[in-house]
């Protein structure tokens, strides 16, 4: 490493939001990124990366494939984003090599020609379940999706209409139960008056059509219509707050970045310069410790100390004060991951402000990792709940959690297929009766 941080932020001309140290083809490099821009600056000679050629792609995703890896073969350069780069990929790094790879996955490399950074893998199993998974669920088709208004509009309306055809369904269904038996089929007492797939339809209804109502429900607040609650990443005045303005690289000298990554316990190919109360600090990913820049001879830490965590958290509210702190070692009903990946401890911090405001705080980065403010919550059980049923009491009991989830979709199944397969035929009587009126109207000469 020959060039300084503060340098290569210069010779790039990016204000970063986040800047990385990473490696290119063996070469130390600085990958700086903006929401608009993404760089690679050479750490060894200051040249920026101007582009990648097809041959250096395929090179790139052809060792990021594996040590030993099969043939690779040039796809396609994307401009726009394909089906699997959607979302993932932030736009600055676009336009993206797509190389494929002749493994028994059928692996596709994606490759960033701005930064050089394999951005994305995907395998044919994984694109058979993302067709028959996501992009069915939300009509994520790609020429649809990239006219993201009419996109977003058109599920959102799609949402209400189901919703309003699921609740009126409901209700009928209920008016129309007989607890009684009065109604008479095949000379037989019955609850229901209909018959056929109707009358299965209406059971399934009644059972599964409070539910399917839910999920179409909260399938609509997925989509935030109107902005209706605040989302849970934390505003720029809380970041800056915590990182104590934007990252001073001035003091960074390669002495001192050198002693920061020799300190590190173990030798990460990547890591990142954060900043903590406007100090320096370098961590490497996934939470391997974090050391700071203006005094590596302190050595590295594995988390931040609680004092400094609480002073940061006065500054990121004030002069709103603090109701109380707590040190999460387990996930809250807001901070949680069904992979289990979110970083613990975290540090929750709960403000007496209008919005009733909890921030999360992580110790491994000295940042803030999600806020929550009175509606966020509310958006957590009418979206979150009701769509993927993850109530604690549930959600942490597998495989309870499993059977219940797929015995209502196979009662919302049961649903559809009974109210779609009556509704086709009626159709089809309709379009030939249609048929049989045109060819009976005779045109008078």
């Amino acid at each position: 490493i020959r060039i300084l941080p503060a340098d290569a932020v210069r010779i790039s001309g990016v204000a970063p939001s986040a800047i990385h140290l990473s490696t290119l083809e063996g070469r130390p490099v600085y990958r700086l990124s903006s929401a608009r821009e993404a760089v690679t600056v050479f750490a060894d000679s200051g040249d920026m990366l101007d582009g990648v050629e097809r041959g250096r792609a395929v090179a790139i995703a052809a060792t990021f494939a594996g040590d030993a890896p099969p043939r690779t073969r040039y796809d396609a350069l994307l401009e726009q984003p394909d089906q699997w780069t959607l979302t993932g990929v932030p736009r600055a790094a676009f336009p993206l090599h797509r190389i494929a790879v002749d493994d028994a996955d059928r692996t596709v490399v994606y490759v960033s020609d701005a930064t050089g950074e394999p951005v994305m893998r995907t395998t044919a199993r994984a694109r058979r379940w993302g067709y028959a998974g996501a992009v069915l669920h939300w009509l994520y088709f790609a020429p649809f999706r990239r006219h993201a208004t009419l996109w977003a509009q058109s599920i959102i309306w799609l949402s209400i209409v189901g919703c309003a055809m699921c609740a009126t369904g409901l209700i009928w269904g209920v008016w129309r139960y007989s607890p009684s038996s009065r109604y008479r089929l095949k000379r037989e007492h019955a609850h229901s008056p209909y018959a056929g797939m109707m009358h299965w339809h209406h059971y399934a209804g009644l059972l599964f059509g409070l539910t399917t109502c839910s999920w179409i429900f909260s399938g609509l607040l997925s989509m935030d219509p109107w902005d209706w609650h605040p989302g849970t990443a934390p505003t720029r005045h809380q970041r800056e707050a915590v990182a104590g303005g934007r990252i001073a690289l001035d003091g960074v000298t390669i002495p001192r970045l050198r002693a920061a990554i020799d300190a590190l316990a173990s030798k990460p190919r990547d890591v990142e310069i954060v900043q903590f109360r406007g100090e320096p600090y370098l961590v490497a990913e996934p939470r391997n410790g974090m050391i700071s820049l203006a005094t590596p001879e302190r050595g590295a830490m594995t988390e931040l100390p609680e004092a400094a965590l609480l002073e940061s958290a006065r500054a990121a509210m004030l002069p709103t004060p603090v109701v109380d702190t707590t040190w999460l070692r387990a996930y809250d009903a807001y901070y949680y991951d069904r992979d289990g990946e979110l970083p613990l401890p975290i540090l929750r911090v709960r403000y007496d402000d209008p919005q009733q405001t909890w921030l999360y705080f992580d110790p491994h980065r000295g940042t803030i990792a999600r806020k929550e403010e009175r509606w966020s919550r509310v958006n957590r059980w009418l979206y979150h709940g009701l769509h993927s049923l993850d109530f604690p009491f549930l959600y942490y009991h597998r495989p309870l959690w499993d059977v219940v989830v797929i015995a209502l979709s196979a009662g919302g199944i049961v649903s559809t297929v009974t109210a779609a397969a009556p509704a086709l035929r009626r159709l089809r009587r309709h379009a030939r009766r249609m048929r049989a009126r045109r060819a009976r109207v005779r045109i008078p000469l």
